[in-house]
């Protein structure tokens, strides 16, 4: 029985630090109706520099995230750019920038994989300090972070620009012929998305304390999964 709830931790610890990547899926999915493939390379894109800048150069791993976060958004950048200067298909932007991505993150960590050793994380910090368990200091930290985040989305949501977002990927036309720029919209909806696909790459790459080059693939199909048994249940 204590095997089972031990593995239970482990799963819900995983799934939230996932969960986090999958509120970035939702909003090109299902808010602005793009399939952005860029998500297997933003993941482990976040995961690349939370490890390489925590073990190689010793930064604050909190801060670490943030960057994991800027990382996501130009990722996001670059497939917004394709598709909306150069008039790249959405899917196919996503594809070349998440190839792209697979040489930047070998870059990023030298090579394919990388422990972040005894490095201090919020993780770490939790199970040293309030003598929890890897899951349990998981699934706390990722429940901060994603309460965090909702707060954020349900804020930034409920402004025009937020607003605009919304109304883009629901009738682009309307948008266009009220005078919005929906490229600029859709360009910062990419970016937004991946920003917190970086972030949650970043955070299991903390929860599982290493990085791997293959650490992002099939997160598209998990994210796409996790929002219709979402919207089912």
């Amino acid at each position: 029985m204590a095997g089972i709830l031990s593995s239970l931790q482990g799963a819900v610890g995983q799934g939230v630090l996932w969960g986090i990547m999958v509120l970035g899926i939702y909003i090109t999915f299902r808010l602005m109706d793009i399939a952005d493939l860029t998500v297997d390379g933003s993941f482990a894109l976040g995961g690349s520099v939370c490890a390489a800048l925590v073990a190689g150069k010793g930064m604050n791993p909190v801060l670490a995230l943030v960057v994991c976060l800027a990382a996501g958004m130009a990722a996001g950048a670059v497939t917004g750019i394709l598709h909306t200067v150069f008039e790249i298909p959405a899917i196919l932007a996503g594809i070349l920038t998440q190839i792209s991505l697979w040489s930047i993150n070998l870059k990023v960590m030298g090579k394919s994989n990388m422990n972040l050793g005894k490095a201090e994380t919020p993780i770490s910090w939790l199970k040293d300090s309030f003598g929890l368990t890897q899951n349990q200091a998981m699934i706390v930290t990722g429940l901060v972070v994603t309460v965090l985040v909702i707060v954020f989305l349900y804020c930034f949501f409920g402004t025009e620009l937020g607003s605009a977002m919304r109304a883009t990927g629901n009738n682009e036309d309307m948008i266009r012929a009220l005078g919005g720029n929906t490229n600029r919209i859709k360009l910062l909806a990419l970016m937004l998305s991946n920003g917190l696909v970086g972030l949650s790459g970043g955070l299991v790459c903390q929860g599982q304390n290493y990085a791997d080059i293959q650490m992002g693939t099939g997160a598209i199909v998990i994210g796409l999964a996790a929002i219709i048994i979402g919207e089912v249940l």
